[in-house]
């Protein structure tokens, strides 16, 4: 069947494989896969492809391959990175892997979850609460990020400092290769040594080798208690150190622990309708945490309560809100989650995606918004994000007044100034976004010489013809 769909003309062999529903190429169908929600690119695909399973998946890129079509696969559509957006050339589609939404099996005794590509995570988390368990993965973008793109970027979010990032909650996949071939690793093993660990491949690749079509993943049990607190800090310092009195009163306990600077959140309360105010007086810098365990009676309140008792004779706690309800619980929590969409109501504005060692955290904020303020007199940093794990979004908003295209010009200058300081401190250019688009062209710098020269020839091993997601990841060359 495959060779008669061969001597077809590409998009009607896509239709054939598809139908109908599957294969889009009116212009107004097309719009929102050609760019990224951030506004940075856009591209352009002959058509929009909608596999409903593994087969057509595998069939579609297979005859791709075989007139040498580029394919970008797609998810939620959420990079940050624009790392599942069509560049701007001929020849190439777009696939989509939104129709594929089952979850396809749950265990609560392996404690594992079977899931296609195009799960929504939030979907996965209530499937996981409703057998009783917890699938931990948590981000802004949760409503509409999917399981295949979580994986491909290795996303983070707000639970890596306990639980891993996605990579650490795979326990196997199935991945459709460039030529068509179907890696069929569904595997729910907690320990496999059988060769090559291929699985590890795909996650974090951004779709440059291969389609990742579903994943098993890790569950742990469900939450029965939890504590949410919202403190105010007097410097960057004070952050750490009140992280690491929790790590040490119960190192277990601390699912997230967040910072966030004083003009951020009151960037937030300024921009964004119903945030609610939780302390009396405004604060140079704020940390929400949150402490969670799996058994009732297990005292989190009482140890909030005694640790941050101990943080504020400190001084390392100026004032402390916890959270007496569910509903008080999200609105401190959309104070941090908001901190994206209230940027981008300010203006221009350009993200930082980083990561240093834990320890030199403090250091990096401090350095990096002195270093901003001095390359762009009037920008305001608003750094936020994961101190916990290291990773911080060192982001820029842009003078108020200035032209928005003038400052967004900037953005490489920018960039270039955070990462000099970041590298200094043991860093990473790329915490939890990817490299995508925006990226590539910091990947000889930072991964240039054998590191670099290994990954350019797992992509030739596997996608000889560069026709999965080109142009991310990889620098030209």
């Amino acid at each position: 069947m495959l060779d008669d769909l061969h001597a077809l003309a590409p998009l009607d062999a896509l239709r054939a494989i598809l139908g109908p529903a599957g294969l889009l190429t009116d212009p107004a169908d097309l719009a929102p896969a050609l760019s990224d929600w951030r506004g940075l690119y856009r591209g352009e695909a002959m058509a929009l492809l909608r596999p409903a399973d593994t087969a057509q998946v595998s069939a579609c890129v297979a005859l791709c391959a075989k007139h040498g079509i580029a394919i970008i696969p797609q998810g939620g559509n959420t990079s940050m990175v624009g790392g599942a957006t069509p560049e701007t050339r001929p020849n190439q589609v777009v696939l989509s892997l939104a129709r594929m939404n089952r979850i396809r099996e749950m265990d609560p005794l392996d404690m594992t979850m079977t899931a296609e590509a195009g799960v929504v995570l939030t979907r996965a988390q209530e499937a996981a609460a409703e057998h009783g368990c917890l699938f931990p993965l948590s981000l802004g973008a949760e409503g509409s990020a999917m399981i295949g793109g979580l994986l491909s970027t290795n996303a983070g979010g707000n639970t890596t400092v306990r639980y891993g990032n996605a990579r650490e909650l795979m326990l196997g996949l199935e991945v459709v290769l460039p030529d068509g071939g179907v890696v069929h690793g569904l595997r729910r093993l907690r320990k496999d040594n059988t060769g090559y660990a291929l699985r590890h491949l795909f996650v974090g690749a951004e779709g440059t080798l291969g389609i990742i079509t579903a994943a098993v993943l890790r569950l742990f049990p469900a939450v029965q208690e939890s504590v949410t607190a919202f403190c105010a800090v007097p410097d960057e310092d004070a952050a750490l150190a009140l992280f690491r009195r929790f790590r040490a009163a119960d190192e277990g306990a601390v699912r997230a622990f967040e910072y966030m600077s004083g003009p951020g959140v009151e960037l937030v309360f300024a921009t964004i309708e119903g945030a609610v105010r939780p302390l009396a007086e405004p604060a140079p810098h704020y940390v929400l945490l949150d402490l969670t365990a799996s058994r009732q009676g297990a005292g989190l309140r009482g140890l909030a309560e005694s640790v941050l008792a101990e943080a504020l004779e400190a001084g390392e706690v100026t004032d402390a809100a916890l959270a007496e309800s569910e509903a008080q619980r999200a609105a401190l929590w959309r104070l941090r989650e908001e901190h994206p969409e209230a940027q981008k109501r300010a203006g221009g504005n350009v993200k930082n995606d980083v990561s240093v060692p834990v320890s030199r955290v403090p250091e990096m904020i401090r350095r990096c918004s002195a270093a901003l303020r001095e390359l762009i007199p009037g920008s305001r940093p608003m750094p936020f994000g994961h101190m916990g794990d290291g990773n911080i979004h060192m982001n820029l908003v842009q003078p108020e007044g200035m032209d928005p295209a003038e400052f967004l010009a900037r953005a490489h200058d920018i960039m270039d100034c955070v990462n000099a300081i970041v590298r200094e401190l043991g860093g990473s250019f790329s915490a939890e976004h990817g490299v995508g688009r925006l990226k590539t062209d910091m990947m000889e710098e930072w991964r240039g010489g054998a590191e670099l020269a290994a990954m350019r020839a797992i992509k030739a091993a596997l996608d000889p013809q560069g026709i999965m997601n080109p142009g991310k990841v990889l620098p030209p060359g």
